[in-house]
C-alpha cells in the first residue's frame, strides 16, 4: 500500500494500515484512550516488532494519524471562528437595536412628562385652588402659611448647613443664596475620561440650583474638602453605556471640561440621573416663571399734579413712546433652554447646531427693544459665543493634526465666518495651511538624484498651493477683503519653497544643465496656478534671480578657464577621429549645436580641417547658451549677454593673436581657416540662437563680430589683449 496525502480524510488510515484492515481505527482508539502511556506503548511495540521495517511502518501510521488530526483541528477551528464572527455580528446588531430602543423609550418618557406637566399647569391656571392643593400634596415642603413657610425654610437650611459643615471651604455658599436647599447627595468614584483609570472618591451634593463636588479627607472620617461647584444652567448629564468592568457610570459636561463618575450600583446611578434631570427641569421652570413675572407691565407711579399748563403737552409727548413700547417675550421654551443647548452643542462639537441657535436668537431679537432681561440673556449667550470661538480657533491651530488637506478646516472656518470672525478665520486658515505645507516639505526625503527630488518638491508644494487657493475661494467667496491676505501668504510660501529649492539645486553646486532642468520644472508647475487666475511666475523669478546669476557666472568662469587651458596647449593641427563612427558622431553634435555646414570642414579618412580647441570651444559655448536660455527671464538679460561676450572674446583674441604671431605659411593658412569657421559660422549661430531664445537681437554680439572682422583685415599688430 502506498502513502496518500494527509488531506484525504478517513481513507488515509486504511491506506496506511498496510493491509491490516481496521488497524488504523484500533490504533486511533488506543491513542485516544484515557489511560494511554506513551513510554509503555513504545516499550511494548519494540518488544513485539520483528525488526526495523515494522517500526518504520508503525511510525508512518502514527504520522498519518497526526496529520489527519491536525487537518481535523484546522477545520473545526475555522468553523468555530466563522460561527464566532457571525455571533459577534448578531450581538452587535442586537446591541444597536437595544440602544435605539432605549433612546426611543427615553424620548417617549420625556414627552409624556412634558405633556403631564403642561396639563397640570393648564389645570392650575383654570382652578388655582386645585393647583394649590395638588402642590401641597406633592411637595411636603410647600408652605401653607407664613409660619409653616418659615419652619419649612428653616428645616431645609438646617439640613443643608449640617451637611455642608462637613465640607471645608463651603461656609460662604449659604449666605450668598438664602433660598438654596439640598435635593440629593451621595458617594461617587471619579474616573479619568481618557484612560478610564480611577482618580478619587468624592461626595456630591445636589442643590436646587447647583452641584457641589467634594473630595474625601483621609485624615478625618466623614469629612470632605471643597473641589468644584457647577451651576445647573451650564451642566449637561450624559448616560455612559456599561462596558464591563466599567459600569454604573455617568458623565457631567461642563464646557470646556467633562468628568465621569461611577455610582455604587445601577439603582443609585438611575436615581442620580433622574434627580439631576428633574432638578434641572424644576430650575428651568422656576427661571421661566421669574421671567414671566418680570415681563408683566408694572403700573407707573402717578406724578404729582403740576400747575404749569404746558406740562400737559409734554406729558402727552412722553406717553406716546411708552404706549408703543413692546414687551419682549423671553419665556419661550427654546429661549429658556438656549444657554444649556449651546453648552451641549459645544461639548458635543456640534458647531453648526450652535451657530444655528445663535442665528435664530439674533433673528428673533433683531427688531426687539433692548430691555434688562434681554441684556442678561445676551450676556449669557455672549459667554457661550466666546467659548465657541475659542474651540473653533483651537480647531484651526497648527498644533492640531494637519492631515486631511484644506477641506478639513472648512467646518471651523465656515462657522467662524458665520459668527462674524472673517478676519480671524482667514488668518488662522492661512497659518494652518502654511504649517501643513512646511511639514510636507520637511517630510520629503532628499533623494540622490537632484532632479527627482525637485519633481517631488514641486508636486507637493504647488499641489498644496492650488488646493489651498481653491478652498480659500470656496470658503471666503463673499469676503473680497481677505484675498489680499492670501496673496501675501502665497508670496511667503513661495519664499519658503525657493529656500528649499535653492538649497538643493544651487548650494550643492549642481551642473548648469541640472539647474536649468530644475528651474524649468518649477516654472511649469507654477503655471498651473493660472487655472485659478493666480500668476506667481514673477515672484519665483525675483526670488531665484540671485542664485541663477551666481550659477551663470560660475559656469562662465569654468568655460573660460577650460578654454585658456586648451589655448595654452594649442599646436594648430587637424583633428583625426580615426573611425567613421566618431566622425559621424561629431557631425551630429555640430548639427545639434546649429552648425549645418560642418561637412565642408571635413576631409578624407576621418580628418577634420579644424583645430581640436576650436571644435571643443564651439560645443561648450553652444551648450552653455542652450542651458542659459532655459534659465532666461528679462532680469538675466545683461548677465547672460556679458557672459557670452567674455567667453567668445577668449577664443577670438587667441585666434587673432596666433594669426599675427605664426610664421609658418601652412599653419597660418590653417589658423585662417579656423578663424573663418569661428567668425563666419559659430558667431552667427550664437547670434541667431540668442535672438530666438530672447526675442530680440543682441547688438553687443554684432559689434563683437564686426570688430573681429576688422582685426582680421588689418593684422599689423603682433600684440593682443587676452
Amino acid at each position: 500500500a502506498g502513502r496518500v496525502p494527509s488531506g484525504g480524510g478517513g481513507s488515509a488510515d486504511m491506506a496506511l494500515s498496510l493491509g491490516e484492515g481496521g488497524g488504523g481505527s484500533r490504533l486511533r482508539r488506543q491513542l485516544e484512550s484515557g489511560g494511554f502511556a506513551a513510554g509503555e506503548y513504545v516499550k511494548q511495540l519494540s518488544q513485539q516488532s520483528d525488526g526495523d521495517r515494522d517500526l518504520q511502518e508503525h511510525r508512518q501510521r502514527i504520522q498519518a494519524l497526526s496529520e489527519e488530526t491536525a487537518q481535523s483541528l484546522k477545520r473545526n477551528v475555522y468553523q468555530n471562528y466563522r460561527q464566532f464572527i457571525e455571533t459577534a455580528r448578531e450581538i452587535s446588531y442586537l446591541e444597536s437595536e437595544m440602544y435605539q430602543l432605549s433612546h426611543i423609550l427615553t424620548e417617549q418618557k420625556g414627552i409624556m412628562e412634558a405633556v403631564t406637566q403642561a396639563l397640570l399647569l393648564q389645570a392650575d391656571r383654570d382652578d388655582p385652588a386645585l393647583g394649590a392643593r395638588r402642590a401641597a400634596a406633592a411637595d411636603p415642603f410647600l408652605p401653607l402659611s407664613a409660619k409653616d413657610a418659615a419652619a419649612n425654610e428653616e428645616g431645609r437650611q438646617r439640613t443643608l448647613t449640617t451637611l455642608l459643615e462637613k465640607v471645608e471651604g463651603c461656609r460662604d455658599l449659604l449666605p450668598e443664596s438664602p433660598g438654596k436647599y439640598l435635593v440629593y447627595n451621595g458617594d461617587l468614584v471619579e474616573y479619568d475620561a481618557d484612560h478610564m483609570a480611577q482618580i478619587q472618591r468624592v461626595h456630591a451634593f445636589l442643590m436646587n440650583d447647583c452641584l457641589l463636588v467634594a473630595t474625601a479627607l483621609p485624615s478625618r472620617r466623614g469629612a470632605y474638602r471643597y473641589d468644584a461647584l457647577y451651576p445647573l444652567d451650564g451642566l449637561a448629564v450624559v448616560n455612559v453605556k456599561d462596558n464591563p468592568p466599567m459600569k454604573d457610570m455617568f458623565k457631567l459636561l461642563m464646557f470646556p471640561e467633562s468628568r465621569i463618575f461611577q455610582a455604587e450600583n445601577a439603582k443609585i446611578k438611575k436615581e442620580w440621573l433622574e434627580v439631576l434631570e428633574e432638578t434641572k427641569r424644576n430650575r428651568a421652570l422656576s427661571e421661566k416663571r421669574r421671567l414671566e413675572q418680570e415681563a408683566l407691565p408694572r403700573p407707573a407711579p402717578t406724578p404729582p399734579e403740576s400747575t404749569n399748563p404746558f406740562d400737559e403737552d409734554e406729558d402727552e409727548e412722553e406717553d406716546e413712546p411708552s404706549a408703543e413700547e413692546e414687551v419682549v417675550e423671553l419665556s419661550l421654551e427654546w429661549i429658556q433652554e438656549l444657554p444649556e443647548d449651546l453648552d451641549v452643542c459645544i461639548a458635543q462639537r456640534d458647531f453648526e447646531g450652535a451657530v444655528d441657535l445663535l442665528d435664530k436668537l439674533n433673528e428673533y431679537l433683531a427688531d426687539k427693544p433692548v430691555s434688562q432681561p434681554v441684556k442678561e440673556l445676551r450676556a449669557k449667550v455672549d459667554e457661550r459665543v466666546r467659548q465657541l470661538t475659542d474651540v473653533l480657533v483651537f480647531e484651526l491651530s497648527p498644533d492640531r493634526s494637519l492631515r486631511g488637506g484644506p477641506r478639513a478646516t472648512r467646518r471651523a472656518v465656515s462657522q467662524l465666518i458665520r459668527l462674524g470672525q472673517s478676519t480671524k478665520a482667514c488668518e488662522l486658515f492661512l497659518k494652518n495651511r502654511a504649517a501643513a505645507v512646511q511639514t510636507a516639505i520637511r517630510q520629503l526625503r532628499i533623494e540622490g538624484a537632484t532632479l527627482l527630488y525637485i519633481h517631488k518638491l514641486c508636486h507637493v508644494f504647488f499641489t498644496s498651493l492650488l488646493e489651498t487657493a481653491r478652498e480659500f475661494e470656496t470658503d471666503f467667496a463673499g469676503n473680497n477683503g481677505c484675498y489680499s491676505a492670501f496673496v501675501v501668504w502665497a508670496r511667503s510660501s513661495m519664499r519658503m519653497f525657493v529656500d528649499a529649492f535653492s538649497k538643493q539645486v544651487f548650494d550643492s553646486k549642481e551642473s548648469l544643465s541640472t539647474a536649468a532642468e530644475c528651474v524649468k520644472v518649477a516654472k511649469e508647475h507654477c503655471k498651473q496656478l493660472s487655472e485659478i487666475g493666480l500668476d506667481l511666475t514673477f515672484i519665483i523669478h525675483a526670488l531665484l534671480v540671485k542664485d541663477i546669476k551666481g550659477a551663470l557666472q560660475s559656469y562662465k568662469d569654468i568655460i573660460i578657464e577650460a578654454t585658456k587651458h586648451r589655448n595654452s596647449e594649442e599646436m594648430w593641427r587637424k583633428m583625426n577621429l580615426m573611425t567613421p563612427e566618431a566622425l559621424g558622431k561629431l557631425k551630429e553634435e555640430m548639427r545639434s549645436c546649429g552648425v549645418g555646414n560642418f561637412d565642408q570642414y571635413t576631409g578624407d579618412d576621418c580628418w577634420v580641417n579644424l583645430s581640436y580647441t576650436v571644435v571643443a570651444f564651439t560645443k561648450q559655448t553652444m551648450a552653455f547658451l542652450e542651458e542659459a536660455l532655459k534659465l532666461y527671464f528679462p532680469e538675466l538679460h545683461m548677465v547672460l549677454l556679458e557672459s557670452l561676450v567674455e567667453i567668445i572674446l577668449v577664443a577670438v583674441q587667441h585666434v587673432d593673436y596666433s594669426l599675427r604671431c605664426e610664421q609658418d605659411p601652412e599653419k597660418k593658412a590653417f589658423i585662417r581657416q579656423n578663424a573663418s569657421f569661428l567668425y563666419e559660422t559659430v558667431l552667427p549661430v550664437v547670434e541667431k540662437r540668442f535672438e530666438e531664445g530672447v526675442g530680440k537681437p543682441a547688438k553687443q554680439l554684432q559689434d563683437l563680430r564686426n570688430a573681429s572682422r576688422l582685426m582680421r583685415v588689418n593684422p599689423e599688430s603682433t600684440t593682443s589683449v587676452v
